[in-house]
């Protein structure tokens, strides 16, 4: 399998994966806010959403195209200019209805399932410092003149979905298991709405002021 990078290559990739995987950012925010606020199905969706995003950010990088959006100073500019955007819509979302949008009684929660895969995927698509992290992170494992070079780009993207995927699950599963309480305490839920709006804002400015070199 041409493919496949050397045991070395591979183990320090998955190490650093590892590490990259427990970091706080956008993607993690967001399956923690939706799990809270809507149960663990939505949560689980939000997660299969941003881990779609990746995959996509991956064939852009194995085929170039990320590179292109990057050397583009309109094209960056938009893309960052619609990923902070999103974000400060997420918080202001969360400041507006945060608490009032737990799972309804009956079960059903108010956000579908396609929507949160949705609201997954674009945090995931429109933050240009994933596009930039991947163009800097996944070429460190490979050799520019390897035939398989293209090949390996597109495994390893996988497997950091693949690797980091349990981890996420995780996550999602320890917020789901808190939803609960919170709920029974509705000013700590209400609190945590605010810490939410503040991180998504946060993220939002720190978009804005990615520089694409």
């Amino acid at each position: 399998m041409d493919f496949v990078p050397s045991l070395p290559v591979f183990l320090a990739f998955s190490l650093a994966l590892l590490l990259l995987a427990i970091t706080p950012g956008p993607d993690m925010t967001l399956w923690i806010s939706r799990s809270l606020r809507d149960g663990r199905a939505i949560g689980l969706m939000t997660l299969a959403g941003t881990s779609f995003g990746i995959s996509i950010h991956t064939m852009l990088v194995a085929f170039g195209i990320s590179a292109l959006i990057v050397a583009s100073p309109t094209a960056f500019l938009l893309l960052k200019t619609g990923g902070a955007a999103y974000l400060l819509w997420l918080a202001l979302q969360a400041v507006r209805h945060g608490s009032n949008f737990v799972i309804k009684a009956e079960g059903e929660a108010v956000v579908s399932k396609k929507g949160a895969f949705l609201n997954g995927l674009w945090v995931n698509l429109l933050n240009p410092k994933v596009i930039i992290f991947f163009m800097t992170f996944l070429p460190q494992f490979v050799t520019a003149t390897d035939p398989h070079v293209t090949g390996k780009l597109i495994f390893l993207g996988l497997w950091s979905i693949i690797l980091s995927l349990p981890i996420g699950v995780g996550i999602v599963y320890g917020a789901d298991f808190m939803s609960n309480w919170l709920q029974a305490n509705r000013k700590v839920l209400r609190g945590i709405d605010y810490t939410f709006a503040g991180v998504f804002s946060i993220f939002a400015v720190k978009i804005l002021m990615t520089q694409a070199k």
